[in-house]
């Protein structure tokens, strides 16, 4: 009992340790959020190894994320009596975060003194099609040749029907026919409709993002990581800099609108579906041709080889165009506007010029000769480019600033989409929706959560001369063509220590909509407000509470 073990390894000028875990067997991170509890011995002993008999000249703290910057003591402004402080010392501590991340970078930052080194996250690729999912895509793919086939068609619906029962997606489609029901006393359109939301639901699980195994500092990209990357880039509208996303330039050259198209693909509209995966599949073969152009012998991209513009465009209309546009044409798209498409494949070549670039190595060299690391913003390097390329000391956002312009034109399609589907699904409007908000999500999204929840009940924020977000104004019922959406809002223990002032506006956006003078049905925060009052003897205005969070200095999830 004399002796306290230190896991890891000495190397002499190195020593490569694991963080002792902070809760115990079966589950070592029990106790991290724990406002209580202290670090146990073995922890304490951990640093007081590598500062006293080690004697590190600096730790760095490989990944996201550890348990020193969650230990018991104050939020900002660390003292002698807050562990963070007491176990890191006096030794400089260097932290290589997730880049998409910088929320608990902030805290790292704050409680343990960290300098961060941001590293790039791994590339998220569509999930795909297996098994038995892949099987129902191949029904799908028959009956689109046969469908005009009473008998065969007919029989192919009931295959459909049968394997999406048996993979569960009668659990997503509430109205999928029973086994029993025999798709021949259909009529084509019923047929059409049935194939189209189970296509639809396909669609939606084959092109979920999944991360691509895990990223190796200093390694550059493979062709199939960059490619997933700027695919995702690529989808989103950036009207800031006049950047159409992809799909949306695609949709405009066949004359048709890409939300239009989203929201019909939704109802399961068979010739919807297919387009949109059409234009999905277009998107990638058009990226894919433009990273293929960069890409080394061994699959790599380590630089980017620009394609030539100048003096290019004589040679171009014999040819064909650029890559990106053949491989549109190829796809059957050979209307697009190429000025909509030079500005966007501009983008995103000098997107993959942010991505290979390597200064992640570089910057931790810099750290441990003591010198200065170029500071730059977190968040998600799809949605915000400008986060690239990593290696920088990551920092947050002004909370005050958040949600942004685009943040709320993101929410409102979100929102709309959301609350068109829960109506299609169940025949009326949701009264109510619970949220739960992410310091970490709202700072790689610059306040979408946030503002989806505005958008529920109605209320427009208002930014003032210099970007601060603190005003709010009543969408009238006439522009909102909705009834107000009720809402329950309960905030991360990171989200409270960030963003309090924006917790104050949601507060504030809500009591608004409650003490609104409109017709109950058309204001279910209204309504529920008026009822709980009546039934607790209190206020409208209070009853309208509908923001919660943990006390101060608690990060526990208050769940098991």
């Amino acid at each position: 009992g004399k002796d306290l073990l230190i896991y890891g390894k000495n190397m002499g000028n190195i020593f490569i340790g694991v963080q002792p875990s902070f809760g115990y067997e079966g589950d070592p991170m029990r106790l991290l959020f724990s406002k209580s509890a202290s670090p146990h011995h073995g922890f304490a002993a951990y640093y007081t190894y590598l500062e006293k008999v080690f004697d590190a000249d600096a730790v760095l703290h490989f990944g996201t994320h550890g348990s020193l910057e969650f230990m018991p003591g104050k939020q900002v402004g660390m003292s002698s009596t807050c562990y963070p402080d007491r176990l890191i010392n006096q030794v400089p501590n260097l932290y290589y975060y997730a880049a998409n991340n910088p929320s608990e970078a902030t805290i790292a930052k704050r409680r343990s003194y960290a300098s961060t080194i941001s590293y790039l996250t791994p590339p998220a690729e569509n999930a795909g099609l297996y098994k038995g999912l892949k099987e129902l895509g191949e029904l799908v793919s028959s009956y689109q040749n046969l469908r005009e086939n009473s008998q065969r068609g007919a029989a192919i619906v009931n295959s459909i029907v049968s394997s999406a029962r048996t993979c569960n997606l009668d659990k997503d489609i509430t109205d999928l026919p029973s086994e029993s029901d025999d798709a021949k006393t259909f009529s084509l359109e019923e047929r059409d409709l049935v194939v189209g939301k189970v296509y639809r639901r396909l669609m939606e699980i084959e092109s979920r993002l999944l991360p691509c195994g895990l990223h190796t500092i200093g390694v550059p990209p493979s062709a199939e990581e960059a490619i997933a990357t700027l695919v995702n880039i690529a989808g989103i509208d950036r009207p800031e800099d006049n950047i159409k996303a992809l799909p949306r330039i695609i949709a405009d050259s066949i004359g048709r609108n890409i939300e239009d198209i989203y929201r019909q693909a939704n109802a399961g509209v068979l010739t919807e579906v297919t387009l949109l995966q059409k234009i999905t599949e277009a998107t990638r073969m058009s990226v894919r041709a433009m990273v293929m152009r960069s890409t080394d012998s061994e699959g790599r991209v380590t630089q980017v080889n620009a394609f030539m513009k100048t003096g290019m465009n004589f040679f171009n209309g014999f040819t064909g165009g650029s890559p990106e546009r053949k491989a549109l044409s190829e796809a059957g798209f050979n209307k697009v506007a190429e000025e909509d498409l030079t500005v966007l494949f501009d983008y995103l070549e000098f997107c993959l010029k942010q991505v290979v670039a390597d200064n992640e190595v570089g910057s931790l060299l810099d750290a441990l000769d003591g010198k200065y690391i170029v500071p730059g913003p977190g968040g998600d390097p799809i949605r915000n480019p400008d986060v690239l390329p990593t290696g920088k000391n990551m920092h947050g956002l002004d909370p005050q600033s958040i949600p942004t312009s685009a943040a709320v034109d993101v929410a409102k399609v979100v929102v709309d989409r959301l609350l068109e589907r829960m109506k299609l699904d169940s025949g009326a409007y949701p009264q109510s929706v619970a949220f739960t908000l992410w310091g970490t999500d709202n700072i790689k999204t610059y306040g979408e959560s946030l503002a989806q929840v505005l958008m529920l009940v109605g209320v427009r924020p208002v930014a003032d001369s210099i970007g601060r977000v603190n005003k709010l104004e009543l969408i009238p019922l006439e522009t909102l063509g909705r009834p107000r959406v009720d809402v329950v809002v309960t905030c991360s223990g990171v989200f409270r220590d960030l963003f309090i002032n924006q917790m104050n506006l949601l507060d504030r956006a809500v009591k608004m909509a409650a003490e609104a003078d409109e017709p109950l049905e058309m204001n279910f925060v209204r309504a529920h407000a008026i009822q709980q009052a009546k039934e607790f003897g209190i206020s409208v205005r209070d009853a309208a509470t509908r923001v919660f969070s943990n006390a101060a200095g608690s990060y526990s999830a208050n769940v098991g």
